[in-house]
């Protein structure tokens, strides 16, 4: 009975989802262990199952850098942020098309679903623009412009290609490059391309899979998650420093995403097995949701 009180509690949330696009950004836990990437994998398979689009970007920071020292080049960092080279744009095209895009669509084919690997170079999924980083200096109270190379910003989206395999059931699986417009391959950040996409593809919901169980009000505190965040709540929330260091991007970009017509953003935690599901199909949920 227990079995089956699991299945009538999802069937709302079946109904509610069907033929909804999901964009899934597989992050963190979830991309650097083998069983944690095939558990995801097969969730996302579900998804396209039971009637819901799932589309995955994915990102790859951590393995572009071990890839980098193997391959004796030392990764270069200005304030925290990556510098990228010529030499280190192979390495991430070679890392994130190569390596990582190809694993994932791996998985994907093995649990029977129909995986599709883009990157954002093709049929110009992602026209993108060199970015300059301005930084403020903590001391003086100077902004300081900062060029970290072939790291770029996204201009535009281009989704046609997307919306040929969503119609023809396939789950796109995007690596966050994207192209100039003399043809020069960017790097972009995995959040921001998730989130872009999802409100140019009309998504339902943008899920982002991190390595913290969502926003908590005491860090060390799992207990303390907050499950439901308005936007109207979170300038008061980084105000308070319970919002704050690489939680203020994600939660940026899923604002920007709820204000493109994505109906609700979640951030959760990919060591926890499930946690899609558990998120999607339960009244309770498991992780943080970010709702206009």
């Amino acid at each position: 009975m227990e079995r089956v009180n699991i299945l009538v509690e999802a069937l709302p949330y079946i109904k509610q989802f069907y033929n909804k696009k999901v964009m899934i950004k597989y992050g963190g836990h979830a991309m650097v262990d083998d069983e944690a990437m095939a558990s995801t994998a097969r969730d996302t398979v579900l998804l396209k199952y039971v009637g819901m689009q799932p589309i995955v970007v994915h990102g790859g920071g951590p393995e572009i850098t071990r890839s980098m020292k193997k391959l004796g080049k030392e990764p270069k960092f200005i304030k925290g942020l990556r510098v990228t080279d010529e030499e280190t744009m192979s390495i991430v095209k070679m890392v994130l098309v190569g390596n990582i895009n190809t694993d994932i669509v791996s998985q994907i084919c093995l649990h029977d679903g129909k995986g599709a690997g883009l990157s954002g170079k093709d049929n110009k999924l992602i026209e993108a623009c060199k970015k300059i980083h301005k930084i403020k200096d903590e001391e003086t109270g100077e902004i300081e412009e900062i060029d970290l190379g072939l790291v770029g910003e996204i201009k535009r989206i281009n989704p046609e290609i997307l919306e040929m395999y969503t119609e023809n059931d396939y789950i796109p699986v995007v690596s966050p490059i994207g192209i100039a417009e003399d043809g020069t391959t960017l790097n972009l950040n995995a959040d921001t391309v998730a989130g872009a996409i999802a409100g140019e593809m009309d998504a339902e919901k943008l899920i982002i899979l991190t390595d913290v169980p969502g926003v908590l009000r005491d860090p060390s505190d799992p207990s303390t998650l907050i499950q439901r965040i308005h936007v109207d709540e979170i300038p008061a929330l980084v105000e308070e420093g319970i919002i704050s260091g690489g939680m203020i991007p994600k939660i940026e970009t899923c604002v920007d995403a709820l204000n493109n017509g994505v109906k609700s953003a979640h951030i959760l935690d990919g060591r926890i097995k499930h946690t899609l599901l558990l998120e999607i199909f339960t009244k309770e949920g498991i992780g943080t949701m970010i709702y206009k």
